[in-house]
């Protein structure tokens, strides 16, 4: 019988619950006594032992008597409590569950005690079916299938053409055992028909309304003993069972399944057999792990909680495996965090009764080796004594360990020793090549049958490996005279360059080594030249009579090729010795060709400050070209050699353009001087005493050398531009453009496309961020010189120091090279274009960054072509601008005004700040499209180009020819749209308040917007509604207030005369854009003026309001404007300054006019007025300035 360790409850409370609910039923005193063991036992007597006695009627009821008539098999109480949380086990309540031979009865915990009080409540039955028999059960709880299990069981049972419904059904799960199969699964869907509530209440009421009456008849004389004996009891209608079918199964006729456990968390199962005992997994329906021989075994679950204070506690459960043997008693523990719930398994131990300890058994090793058949364990003894020998030292241990490995049996132990010893770091050489060549030996000198050819072989080739190693150390070893070092002249010759190309090659290279500024991280205790004989073992392998590489990283394999070619190339060891060293051993030219390049390419900061490499690279590639195999022997001019394009390959590949730069122009020096031999060879017969020292021959390898070369000098310069930067940066420097550069190679740029070299470019004054003015000065360089007037350098990347104006002199240097060099690929608006771009990207990445869609639209005016210009706008407007412009509209229209930084972060991704920003800069897009569009039709399309080095690239497709794709544009659409991208920047930009930009258009400028921007939409025209015109203007009121009085705040800021012009902000003059608007919006322009002229009076800025008032064409009305205006300064001059010559003045006046004064004085104005007076420019208000509204009054009014 199963066991659970931990107690839930004890069925016998049920007695207790009985006699609180029907305290009529009682027994007092020594009845009680006597009736206390007859009193019915669940564990005993069955449910039907409550019927056996009338006084128990009632309560039958409850408890369902007649569930079943037959025999009670077992009965389980399973309670729910959260294990772990982190696993998906569904939680489910309390519940008795029953077994019969034919059914399972489940009752909920809850309802049960419910039930106790009022009804029977909340039972169900199943019958399970296809089971031969049931011993004992677990009711795992309700749990839902995962899809993929659910269209796994609808397949199984369905076939091919089997539905699913959309959500997984939830049921129950149970798990029985027995035999055939030993261990079963049942589901039982949730949603069978229950018995309501109501009619087992119903029945409940009846029956107590009987019982009542049959009592008080009994009481009252109404009911004889005689006809109570003649009632005959009544049996509650049985419930039928749902069949249910056992869904999985382990099948298994031998084994008889007597006992299951629940694991606390329902996870897992403990199966008691009659054979061995083991636990599954519910979920899984698997066997997890099997016990064999443990019979009357009792098991459990063990659960303890792991307090860690550093983090959240994790619960532990352990399932508990007790056998009786001797004293002891073996227990098995197995372990499962909410971390995760694989089990792993711990060995048997043993647990002492008495103290609780655990204990382990060991066996002695000796033991096993005393059997006569234990040589493989004899074996692992010795190998495991070699494993402790090579932590001593080797002088103690040499000696010992060629017994040791002489001693082991197997072949395949023998070869894993010989691999320990090798793989040692504490192993001289000597001792290495000692053992190796003792077991060797030793082999050979068994009898033929009994070698194993593996085990020689692998000796065999470690041997080879160790003499090789040993040859290449001793060649290092060795020092060699060093040879007189060559002229500029003599490394020319070499390259077969004249002066002036080798002094460009020259200056190239000095500035590629000041710009690059790449450093590598090395140890005190790192050498070039030397390897561990551990490392080259496991970095070689031997294949029949040739040494291949293994698999091996960057810097494994530059070690290796150091360990061959460094000194060497350092002038330090004999480079023909060498060379053939390697090829005697058995290396391919191929392979040693790799190996060379590896290590020029990567040392190229150690090959730039030596000079005199070249001619070292230059004597080891002409070795490596002459030996077998290296060069095909049909190879001719006509053809392309695979020798000399591996060279090209790996210098095309690589990311250091001055090592790749110096290799390819010793490789075209070697290729011309072998084809110079072969061609002199070919015609030495037909052409005697010729002169050929004064002509090259030519062939196809040297024209691929020459177009590499280009390749490599302009990638050379290129890469040097990008390791260029200012020393001092006034801007504040984003995340964005702190991130390095990627390297460039002439694969990268050939993959790249025909934009790939204007895009790194772009990269590069993205992370500087350049003016686009700095383009234009590096274009204009040559011309400026010529004329020797210095060059000046834009206010935006203006520098402190001298110092930074030295670095950004080189920086136009390097810039204005790159544009001879690349021509086409860095022609100006190719450039702007680019540039335009990767800002736009950049910005969308992180839209704070307002200040980058400032400076992309900024190289989108500088692009001269206007078909570029035009295909680039609209790209950015679909690509980044119109989605966020859209949220922006429907947010500031939903809350009618300018929205807080919470809202606008929500909505639109970004603050407050950079919205207001980015709706201006929206306004800029659009007007710039429209002016492309128009100027387009007055200039043809570019013919784009490429440099002749270049024509190969192959790649995405260019920006520059997306932007020529792009449709044109549907001029009246574009325009509608740019007119509510202007007054949605008049909202944010002065904060208006009261104003849903979309009420200021009908239905059909609603639906307008935010559409293909080239296709035809309908638009408004005709007359509009008044009330939308009448917002128009409320609308460019406000604005126009809004723009005076920011005006006014400013101008008091800065401290500026009042006949100072309005400041101008990003280059938008407001006036004049409301004045546009207002056309747009068929509004009367007049009517903006006069607001405007009136606006600036009212501010205290006369004089500007002189000045405006030149274009206004209705003087008439402005007059009576300006004449309110006018008789509010009288009114406050003389009704609110108590001066006598104001009070003089006022005596004076007609009574008609000291009433109109009056008038004027109001709140509005009074407030109006303090503005005007506390305007520190204007301390002579009394006698100019309403003198000067009077006199242009007088104007208007004649």
């Amino acid at each position: 019988m199963s066991c659970s360790l931990l107690p839930f409850c004890h069925f016998q409370d049920l007695e207790a619950a009985r006699d609180f609910l029907c305290p009529y039923l009682r027994q007092s005193g020594a009845a009680a006594a006597r009736e206390i063991d007859k009193s019915p036992n669940w564990e005993d007597d069955g449910w039907g032992a409550w019927d056996e006695a009338e006084t128990q009627e009632p309560v039958s009821l409850y408890v369902s008597t007649f569930i079943t008539k037959t025999c009670l098999l077992s009965k389980n109480l399973f309670c729910w409590f959260n294990l772990l949380s982190s696993f998906h086990v569904a939680k489910t309540n309390e519940e008795l569950s029953i077994l019969y031979p034919a059914a399972v009865v489940t009752i909920d915990g809850f309802s049960l005690f419910q039930s106790l009080r009022a009804c029977r409540n909340q039972v169900a039955r199943a019958a399970a079916s296809d089971v031969d028999t049931i011993v004992d059960h677990a009711s795992v709880g309700i749990m839902t299938l995962s899809p993929f299990d659910q269209m796994k069981t609808a397949s199984n049972i369905g076939g091919y053409n089997a539905a699913i419904k959309n959500s997984p059904p939830t049921m129950s799960q149970y798990i029985t055992v027995g035999s055939n199969p030993f261990t079963g699964f049942f589901y039982a869907l949730e949603g069978s028909t229950q018995p309501l509530l109501s009619h087992v209440a119903l029945a409940v009421a009846s029956k107590l309304t009987s019982a009542f009456f049959n009592a008080a008849s009994g009481w009252l004389g109404w009911k004889s003993k005689h006809e109570e004996e003649a009632v005959q009891k009544q049996k509650p209608k049985v419930e039928p069972a749902t069949p249910l079918a056992v869904r999985f199964g382990l099948p298994d006729s031998r084994r008889h399944g007597e006992s299951v456990c629940l694991s606390p968390c329902n996870m897992l199962a403990a199966v008691m057999m009659t054979l061995e005992e083991f636990f599954t997994g519910c979920y899984t329906r698997t066997a997890i792990r099997m016990w064999k021989g443990y019979r009357d075994a009792q098991i459990g679950w063990i659960q303890t909680v792991e307090d860690l204070h550093e983090r959240e506690a994790e619960r532990w459960i352990f399932l508990l495996l007790e056998v009786a043997v001797s004293c002891y008693k073996i227990m098995g523990l197995n372990n499962m965090t909410s971390q995760g719930w694989q089990s792993q398994t711990y060995q048997i131990c043993l647990v002492d009764p008495v103290s609780g300890s655990i204990k382990t058994v060991h066996v002695p090793f000796h033991l096993a080796l005393s059997d006569k058949k234990s040589e493989r364990a004899k074996d692992m003894h010795l190998l495991k004594k070699l494993s402790a020998l090579l932590k001593a030292k080797p002088q103690i241990w040499v000696t010992e360990a060629k017994e040791l490995i002489l001693d082991i049996k197997y072949p395949a132990t023998k070869k894993q020793a010989l691999e320990s010893i090798l793989a040692s770091e504490r192993v001289p050489l000597s001792a290495l090549s000692n053992i190796t060549q003792t077991l060797m030996d030793t082999l050979k000198n068994q009898e033929f049958l009994c070698v194993d050819e593996g085990l020689l072989q692998f000796c065999a080739n470690k041997l080879k490996l160790l003499h090789l190693y040993e040859s290449v150390s001793k060649l290092n070893s060795l020092s060699v005279q060093p040879s007189t070092p060559l002229s500029d002249n003599d490394l020319a010759k070499l390259l077969r360059l004249d002066e002036k190309e080798f002094a460009r090659l020259q200056t190239l290279l000095e500035n590629y080594s000041q710009e690059n500024t790449q450093t590598t991280i090395r140890f005190a205790d790192d050498q070039d030249g030397i390897l561990p004989v551990k490392m080259f073992l496991e970095y070689l392998e031997c294949e029949k009579d040739m040494i291949l590489v293994k698999k091996l990283d960057e810097g494994e394999y530059v070690a290796l090729g150091s360990f061959f070619f460094w000194k060497c190339l350092c002038g330090e060891s004999s480079t023909e010795e060498m060379c053939h060293t390697l090829e005697s051993a058995g290396f391919s030219p191929q392979l040693l060709l790799s190996l060379l390049l590896g290590v020029w390419l990567y040392k190229e900061k150690d090959i730039l400050d030596e000079p005199q490499s070249i001619c070292c690279l230059h004597t080891t590639l002409s070795l490596l070209s002459k030996m077998k195999v290296a060069i095909d022997e049909s190879w001719d001019s006509q053809s392309v050699s695979p020798w000399w394009q591996q060279m090209r390959t790996a210098c095309i590949q690589s990311e250091n353009n001055g090592a790749a730069l110096l290799s390819a122009h010793v490789g075209h020096s070697v290729t011309a001087q072998i084809t110079d031999s072969m061609a002199e060879k070919k015609f030495s017969q037909t052409v005697v005493g010729a002169d050929t020292d004064s002509w090259e021959a030519l062939s196809l390898d040297t024209e691929y050398w020459k177009l590499l070369l280009k390749q490599l000098e302009d990638c050379l310069i290129l890469q040097t531009l990008l390791h260029s930067k200012v020393r001092t940066r006034t801007t504040r420097v984003s995340s964005l453009q702190a991130e390095p550069l990627s390297r460039l190679s002439v694969k990268k740029l050939l993959e790249g496309g025909k934009g790939g070299i204007a895009d790194s470019v772009a990269k590069w004054i993205f992370k500087q961020d350049f003016s686009p003015m700095i383009l234009k000065l590096a274009q204009q360089k040559k011309e400026t010189e010529s004329t020797e007037e210095p060059v000046e350098i834009d206010k935006n990347v203006s520098l402190e120091n001298q110092g930074a104006e030295t670095g950004m002199e080189t920086i136009l240097e390097l810039l204005h090279l790159a544009y001879q060099q690349f021509p086409c690929s860095l022609e100006l608006d190719i450039l702007h274009t680019h540039c335009c771009w990767e800002y736009v990207v950049q910005w969308n990445k992180d839209p704070e960054e307002a200040r980058f869609l400032i400076r992309s639209i900024d190289h989108l005016r500088c692009i001269v072509n206007a078909h570029i210009q035009h295909g680039i706008a609209l790209m950015m407007w679909n690509t980044f601008i119109v989605k966020r412009l859209s949220a922006a509209t429907y947010l500031m229209d939903k809350v009618g005004k300018a929205p807080k930084d919470r809202l606008c972060r929500r909505d639109v991704g970004m603050g407050d700040t950079a919205m207001t920003s980015f709706l201006g800069s929206c306004s800029d897009l659009l007007q710039t499209l429209m002016e492309a569009d128009v100027s387009s039709d007055e200039m043809q399309a570019p013919v784009l180009d490429t440099e002749d080095a270049w024509v190969s690239a192959e790649g995405p497709i260019s920006i520059v020819e997306l932007a020529l794709e792009q449709k044109h544009i549907h001029y009246p659409l574009v325009e509608h749209q740019s007119v509510l991208c202007t007054i949605l920047y008049g909202i944010m930009r002065f904060s208006l308040k009261s104003v849903k930009p979309l009420s200021l258009f009908d239905s059909k400028g609603k639906n307008a917007f935010f559409k293909d921007l080239t296709s035809i939409q309908l638009l408004p025209s005709g007359d509009m509604d008044p009330n939308v015109l009448s917002l128009r203007q409320q609308f460019l009121m406000k604005a126009v207030s809004a723009v005076v009085q920011v005006q006014c705040t400013a101008q008091k800021a800065r401290g500026l005369p009042e006949e100072a012009p309005l400041p101008a902000e990003k280059d938008k003059d407001w006036p004049a854009l409301a004045l546009d608007l207002a056309q747009h919006l068929q509004l009367s322009e007049d009517v903006i003026r006069r607001h405007y002229v009136c606006e600036l009076y009212n501010y205290g800025m006369d004089h500007l309001g002189e000045e405006a008032i030149l274009q206004v064409h209705d003087k008439e009305v402005l007059a009576s404007q300006l004449l309110v205006l006018t008789g509010q300064r009288l009114a406050y001059a003389l009704l609110h300054t108590q001066t006598k010559e104001g009070m003089e003045l006022l005596a004076r006046l007609p009574p008609t006019l000291c009433t109109w004064l009056k008038a004027m004085v109001s709140l509005k104005c009074l407030s109006s007025l303090l503005k005007f007076i506390g305007n520190p420019f204007t301390s002579t208000w009394r006698g100019v300035n309403c003198s000067g509204v009077c006199k242009q009054l007088h104007i208007c009014c004649s």
